[in-house]
């Protein structure tokens, strides 16, 4: 058994080899693991394997139980083993066990997190916004919950590759050609060059509408970039790069950073042979000029991979990127962050997928759509909230509870934080939510400091790093770890209880694609840090407890550092 495993962990292993021995079980399917408790009152883990093995053994649930406590050689780190209801089997730990157990943990700079990913890559496709459209708020979930998966399975020790999908090809690409030549302002396009690319693109549309010739021309221009033309694809690359240097000061505000920017462009040249190994296994058929995957068998409708103008569609790309990174970086799965409207394309790509023997495990990841409560904004465009509007407007309302709670700190000091509290509640109001929900965002529930949300959290943590300074102040020459961590109140044992479970909590969350269970966590934990610190003396304690409990502080603030850090949020000493 590993240094840091989980006390849940070393139970279950520890169960399942005593039952084993004593019933004279082979290996089988029946549960026979631990979980914590729902109630303290009832120990800190409980086992139902006395229920599940009824059957098997021909004997009541707490005859089992009873003959597994009789029998059992208790493990040194559990205090007791009693029995509630029909046979639950409960657990209560050693506080001696549970002091050692976090004081190990201080050492580790995982925090008790076993690196189970490593050796092992995982590509993360998410946030994928269009090239030469500015981002706006139905890009922040995507964003959001994709980084903090990626955040999750590198701390797990996988090798994440964060892909951004961009979209820089189809036919929008003619009319941006022939629109640019015509109505670009290059004075606007230097102050903001997406949304001045975006109206270009709209004014060329509605040119296209009234003048078929306008039409014919940018379908012209469209050819000459696909055949590779110098001019065109000289304008073509600098709409990317003005997009991807655009969306970069999104990503930096959002701390947010990608391995790869590779588009649908990259991936054209792999279209042909993906039609062609349709073709050769029978999965394509020609229909009404378009070639087409029947899906009918699976539930589904046809899948179009090749329209009847010879254009591809999105499920041809995908299957190429998919085989494109399966020969590059031998993924162990690939997820793709996407919100709930593609749910039909997905499952038709990796349908698809699948029947052309590619060995990829492919995980979509969706989420529910974000909506808004209207006068929300002081400031809002046509239909569509940008994404740097909303960020801007975070920082604003941020910036007026910084300057009303703490009216004499310095004016850049109070922007920095006022951005740091801003952009976490924006991210912790979207994370503490189950992705697959919709979220309705208001800006009362997003900088509650007293609520479930991220200032919360956020001043939960500067608490804790001011009782350190506090201490470091008074006893300034006092080495706190040549005093042991010792656990006799009971706010004391909760706490640290619940430090034990951080490493369940990360790998519940990224096995699941849920930041929310990492949110609820960190949540619980600030609340009973809360309860201890009210009710608990700390600075006035005797010398030994007063260090105790010091270290189980600092300890606290590693875990909500450690985690908040997962979920994108920064951590400021002060607020």
């Amino acid at each position: 058994m590993r240094n840091f495993a989980p006390f849940d962990e070393r139970l279950s292993v520890w169960t399942a080899d005593t039952m084993k021995t004593l019933f004279g079980l082979g290996e089988s399917d029946i549960k026979l693991g631990v979980s914590p408790t729902n109630n303290e009152k009832f120990g800190d883990y409980q086992c139902n394997a006395a229920m599940e093995l009824t059957k098997v053994l021909k004997k009541a649930p707490r005859q089992i139980a009873q003959e597994f406590i009789d029998a059992a050689k208790r493990p040194d780190f559990v205090e007791k083993i009693d029995i509630a209801g029909p046979g639950f089997i409960n657990f209560t730990l050693s506080n001696t066990a549970l002091a050692e157990h976090i004081q190990s943990l201080e050492s580790d700079p995982y925090l008790g997190v076993e690196q189970v990913g490593q050796g092992q890559t995982v590509i993360i496709d998410y946030s994928s916004p269009n090239v030469a459209k500015p981002m706006h708020i139905g890009h922040i979930r995507s964003t959001v919950i994709g980084n903090a998966i990626d955040r999750l399975y590198r701390f797990l020790g996988y090798k994440v590759i964060a892909d951004n999908h961009l979209g820089d090809w189809g036919t929008q690409f003619g009319l941006m050609m022939v629109g640019f030549r015509s109505f670009v302002d290059e004075e606007a396009l230097a102050k903001a060059p997406v949304e001045e690319l975006e109206r270009v693109y709209v004014a060329s549309y509605n040119q296209s509408k009234e003048d078929p010739s306008w039409r014919e021309k940018a379908k012209s221009e469209l050819v000459k970039l696909q055949q590779g033309d110098p001019e065109n694809r000289a304008l073509w690359e600098r709409f990317i790069k003005l997009s991807i240097e655009e969306f970069n000061t999104i990503y930096d505000r959002l701390d947010v950073k990608f391995d790869l920017y590779r588009g649908e462009s990259f991936y054209n040249d792999r279209l042909p042979k993906i039609i062609q190994s349709l073709e050769n296994k029978g999965l394509a058929t020609e229909s009404d000029g378009a070639l087409i995957v029947d899906l009918e068998e699976e539930g589904m409708p046809v899948c179009i991979v090749r329209k009847s103008d010879g254009g591809y569609n999105y499920a041809t790309t995908d299957l190429a990127t998919v085989e494109a990174r399966i020969e590059e970086f031998s993924p162990e799965r690939i997820v793709y962050v996407t919100d709930e409207r593609q749910q039909l394309h997905f499952k038709q790509f990796f349908t698809i997928a699948k029947k052309l023997g590619m060995k990829a495990n492919l995980v979509h990841v969706w989420f529910g759509l974000m909506r808004l409560p209207e006068a929300t904004f002081s400031t809002r465009e046509g239909n569509v909230i940008k994404l740097a509007a909303l960020l801007d407007e975070a920082e604003v309302r941020s910036l007026e509870m910084v300057k009303s709670s703490s009216p004499d700190m310095p004016e850049e000091q109070q922007k920095d934080l006022a951005r740091a509290i801003g952009i976490g509640a924006i991210k912790y109001t979207d994370l503490s939510q189950n992705p697959q929900s919709l979220v309705t965002f208001t800006w009362e529930k997003a900088l509650n400091m007293e609520g479930n949300s991220g200032p919360y959290l956020q001043y939960a943590y500067a608490r804790i790093s001011s009782v350190s300074d506090k201490y470091a102040t008074k006893y300034p020459d006092t080495h706190l770890d040549q005093y042991p961590i010792t656990i006799e109140h009971e706010l004391e044992r909760r706490i640290a209880i619940k430090i034990s479970r951080f490493p369940v909590a990360i790998r519940a969350a990224a096995e699941n694609y849920r930041p929310n269970i990492l949110a609820d966590y960190l949540y619980d934990l600030a609340q009973i840090y809360s309860s201890f610190y009210q009710n608990v003396p700390f600075l006035k304690a005797d010398e030994g407890i007063r260090e105790s409990r010091i270290r189980l502080c600092r300890s606290t603030a590693a875990v909500l550092r450690q985690g908040l850090n997962l979920l994108g949020i920064e951590t400021p000493e002060r607020i």
